[in-house]
């Protein structure tokens, strides 16, 4: 290879390569490439701090107008120091953190590490396809990246298919209740990338997935298609043949046989009119499905009630999910070309939906690697992040995106909500029930429809069953309780607030155009609002400060914030109902509306209570979500156990997408009927019980606590009855959530102050150790603790992978594991299995009724023998932003594992009211077989702020 030819190109000269007549021109944060072949006009790429890099390839033909503005990134950092330079056809960008290249020839490029390995490339050229949205020009946009690769890759938003690593999957960005698309990706090779685009995005195979029947070929009996049986009752009413299975949206149940309707029992409520009985509804397809291409064929069944597939008499899949809320669900089935396999589907449709849907296998380097595609856009717009680990990553995501605002102390604490409160006396009522009986609770939540049924989006309360909103608000505030209420972006046009936004031409029409009608009462046409127009977010806010923030709220919940405008229509029609945006056509923009309305709620809360942190909980999310305040949590998963253990990957990836406080429905949101009925059997009320707390085990360990469903109830108090061991372990969890809040507020507070993540992957900790990679039901709390949930009925013992490096202790036992093994832990039903890496120093504090009721209690510190370590304390005032200007205070703790010695550094950081000046600090040397009791201590010191030690006295 010819020696690099340095031509340090300081200032704005140009320099070209006259061969085919490729150049490259230097900007002032980068270069910009005008490739030789190919059909990108020109590739820019531009530096951001010391490494981060945007890449804007832009399409031959595109004309000039002009690139809409990023929505994701806020305000990237400008450039740091780099060089540019130029040899045997490339050119190359040197920064501190990374190197890019740049083919003259083709436009591709890729990245190193600053020791020149190869991170990530682009494999082959884009892809480019013309199409048009409103009328308006834009482009299909398509890139592979690191054809063939054995990373590990993580984040993509939360979905909910129990898949850690997403090398070797497909992923659909396209926001849904329960699913949640960011197109933000972390590697174990610790980069980042960040595809800048908000239209629809597969990630994956870039050719949607056909019906089976359109590409892949069906028959049965000698014939071509499905054979399909209705049954009524366990009856036959029709038989025939159907080319597809398809009754996907609303707009398809017309293609259901006139002798195969029936009454069900989600259509009538359970209840039988005029004399005409409810009757249950079976349907069964049957085919033998052809594969032209050996390997592993990927399937999507997309279903809602109850619903199985057999793979040649084999049960492959079996799930259900409340009738009106279908998901896709993943079947990976080995096929050989030209050996039909028989599939069989079952389903008990109950008003439900339900398609089916294939892809071949993909070539082996294809299927491994980084490939986006989207839908809608007006270049390829991507930032490459080098982060050095997946932690420096998600930092340097964090850089771009915007800094992830600290949350007030309380939403650490426990939540209780219903759907749903049905007047303020219910409300308060559980709040005082919870203090009468000494258990912690910090927030209480009323749901939806506190209005008057005709008044949707009025945020108004109905004052037959809230007489006195103002004291309600002030009842909880009395009992030391925080109160969030739901607001949804939606309209019933007959409000005011609806004929406001309309009137400044904020309010879409394309849902009131259509006709559809909601599902409350007799049904009621509805739209949402615009949150892409300063004067939808403007308008929005106002009225939601003087009808509700005025009255003492103290936090939002976004509903239906993807824009669920409609339940089961489809992609045409929720485009077509959802704009166009005030920024631009809605294909374009279909991700981005969750963001949007979170800055309606950011921008108006800090201008109304500048001194107070914002919180919003809101259903959907995107990239950059963290900076406006915001949580997310999983929608409404239905309550079984495949779907508590689909939350755990749910979780971990929504969180190493940058967006760290996540939250999911304890118990799930819906039931089955067999859990639901007023009278279960003793099996099923048994199992109803079990799965609530395993869940709220998980729950205990999960960013934010917060117990939600429908009807049974989930208050503690509720669910589990007096004197019972679920109710003892229930209140052993929600005490040691508040036992930990010192550890768990630190980590909190370091997402702000670190750019750090609270739920991680294994690999985020221990990336070199590849059995960590796919394993998608453990993860690490911070960086002390690795969580097992246990997600199988009955199960009293799990298997466990403790990640290699360090060993383990298991937080109930003090039983010791060493790194790198596996092995079957005991999990009896009262226990989470919960262990804590040795090294680990986990600060505690008393059990306390709410957050900060003992500010200047003894705090005890549990230090775990094996390695060193080390932590910072942190501590503010909770509530207000005066962090952002040195108000808090940290304590550093380390640990010295030769001599046993515990230091606690200077007092550091500039105080904040209501600061205890001195405090009570106590140690706990956990030993092997030995685990912290509660309030137990091996030794305690004054703390008055300045540095002292203390030795573990030897035994």
């Amino acid at each position: 290879m010819k020696p690099l030819i340095t031509a340090l190109l300081l200032g704005s000269a140009l320099s070209a390569v006259a061969a085919h007549a490729q150049s490259f021109e230097r900007t002032p944060g980068g270069v910009t490439v005008t490739p030789a072949d190919g059909s990108a006009a020109s590739v820019e790429l531009s530096v951001h701090g010391d490494g981060i890099i945007h890449v804007v390839t832009i399409p031959k033909g595109s004309g000039a107008a002009p690139r809409s503005p990023s929505l994701m990134v806020a305000q990237p950092p400008a450039a740091g120091a780099f060089q540019v330079a130029e040899s045997a056809g490339q050119v190359r960008i040197t920064t501190a953190k990374t190197a890019a290249e740049v083919a003259l020839a083709t436009g591709q490029v890729r990245f190193l590490d600053p020791a020149g390995k190869p991170l990530l490339a682009e494999s082959g050229p884009v892809r480019f396809n013309a199409m048009t949205a409103d009328g308006k020009p834009f482009v299909s946009v398509s890139q592979q990246f690191n054809r063939g690769t054995d990373e590990a890759l993580y984040g993509l938003g939360q979905h909910q298919n129990s898949q850690m690593d997403y090398n070797g999957e497909d992923v659909e960005l396209a926001q849904h209740n329960m699913d949640i698309g960011v197109p933000f990706v972390v590697s174990t090779r610790g980069y980042g990338l960040l595809w800048d685009n908000n239209s629809i995005t597969r990630v994956g195979n870039p050719t949607p997935y056909a019906f089976v029947g359109e590409g892949m070929k069906v028959s049965s009996g000698g014939k071509p298609g499905w054979r399909a049986e209705y049954f009524l009752d366990g009856k036959p009413a029709v038989t025939r043949q159907e080319a597809t299975i398809d009754y996907q949206y609303i707009k398809d149940q017309t293609k259901w046989p006139e002798a195969a309707k029936a009454r069900t029992v989600a259509a009538t409520g359970g209840q039988n009119t005029a004399g005409n009985a409810v009757q249950k509804q079976t349907v069964v397809w049957s085919g033998d499905v052809l594969p032209t291409a050996t390997g592993t064929h990927k399937f999507k069944l997309y279903g809602s009630s109850y619903y199985k597939i057999y793979a040649d008499g084999k049960l492959v899949l079996d799930r259900w999910r409340q009738n009106w809320n279908p998901w896709y669900a993943n079947v990976d089935l080995p096929m050989t070309a030209g050996k039909p396999v028989a599939i069989r589907i079952e389903w008990e449709p109950n008003a439900g939906y339900i398609a089916f849907f294939h892809s071949d296998p993909l070539a082996e380097a294809d299927r491994h690697s980084l490939w986006f595609t989207s839908e809608v856009g007006q270049a390829k717009d991507y930032w490459f992040i080098p982060g050095g680990s997946i932690d420096g990553a998600i930092a340097g995501y964090r850089q771009i995106t915007g800094k992830s605002e600290m949350m007030p102390k309380w939403a650490y604490g426990f939540w209780q909500s219903r759907q749903r409160y049905e007047t303020a006396d219910e409300l308060t009522g559980v709040v005082d029930r919870y203090r009468k009986l000494k258990i912690p609770l910090d927030n209480i939540v009323l749901d939806w429809r506190y209005w008057k049924d005709p008044e949707w989006g009025s945020h108004r309360f109905d004052a037959t069953r809230f007489a006195d909103p103002a004291k309600m608000l002030a009842d909880v505030h009395g009992d030391h309780a925080n109160f969030m209420i739901s607001v949804w972006p939606k309209f019933y046009p007959t409000t005011d607030t609806y004929k406001e936004l309309a009137a400044a031409g904020v309010a879409y029409q394309g849902n009131l155009r259509q006709g559809n009608k909601d599902w409350v009462g007799p049904g009621f046409a509805s739209t949402f609002y615009d949150p892409y127009a300063p004067a939808g977010r403007t308008i929005f806010w106002k009225q939601i400060e003087d009808r509700l923030a005025k009255l003492g709220v103290d936090a939002w919940w976004a509903d239906a914030s993807e824009p669920d405008m409609h339940s089961n229509t489809s992609i045409p029609e929720r485009i077509d109902a959802m704009g166009p945006t005030a920024a631009g056509p809605a294909a374009q923009y279909f991700n981005s509306y969750p963001l949007m309305n979170a800055r309606a709620f950011f921008d108006g809360w800090s201008a109304y209570k500048p001194d107070v942190r914002p919180f919003l909980l809101t259903r959907s999310g995107f990239a950059g979500l963290q900076r406006y305040g915001a949580a997310i949590w999983s929608g409404d998963v239905a309550s079984r156990w495949y779907d508590l253990r689909a939350q755990i990957s749910a979780g971990v990836n929504a969180s190493m997408s940058g967006i760290p406080n996540w939250t999911h429905d304890i118990g799930g949101f819906a039931l089955e009927d067999r859990f639901s009925t007023k009278t279960p059997t003793a099996a099923n009320l048994e199992e109803w019980r079990e799965l609530n707390l395993r869940w709220f085990q998980f729950g205990a360990f999960s960013p934010l606590f917060r117990s939600h469903g429908e009807y049974p109830y989930r208050e503690i108090y509720e669910i589990s009855p007096e004197g019972s061991p679920m109710r003892a372990s229930m209140i052993r969890y929600d005490e040691l959530r508040y036992r930990l809040m010192p550890y768990i507020y630190t980590v909190g507070a370091d997402t702000y102050l670190k750019d750090g993540s609270i739920m991680r992957a294994l690999a985020a900790g221990y990336a070199a150790d590849r059995e960590v990679r796919r394993i998608d039901d453990e993860y690490l709390f911070g960086d002390a603790f690795l969580v097992a949930p246990v997600t199988a009925y009955k199960a009293r013992s799990r298997s466990v992978y403790f990640p290699a490096g360090t060993h383990w202790y298991d937080f109930d036992t003090g039983r010791a594991y060493q790194g790198g093994t596996r092995a079957t832990v005991d999990a009896p039903f009262e226990r989470l299995p919960l262990f804590v890496r040795a090294g680990s120093i986990v600060p505690t504090g008393p059990v306390t009724q709410y957050v900060d009721e003992r500010r200047d209690a003894p705090l005890t510190i549990l230090v775990y023998p094996g390695a060193d370590g080390s932590f910072s304390l942190y501590e503010d005032d909770g509530r207000s932003m005066a962090y952002k200007t040195g108000a808090y205070s940290r304590i550093p703790i380390a640990y010295d594992d030769r001599t046993g010695t515990v230091r606690f550094g200077k007092r550091e950081g500039a105080g904040w009211t209501g600061m205890p000046t001195a405090r009570t600090l106590r140690v706990k040397w956990v030993g092997e077989g030995q685990p912290a009791k509660d309030d137990s201590f091996d030794a305690e010191v004054r703390y008055t702020g300045g540095a002292v030690e203390l030795a573990r006295k030897r035994r």
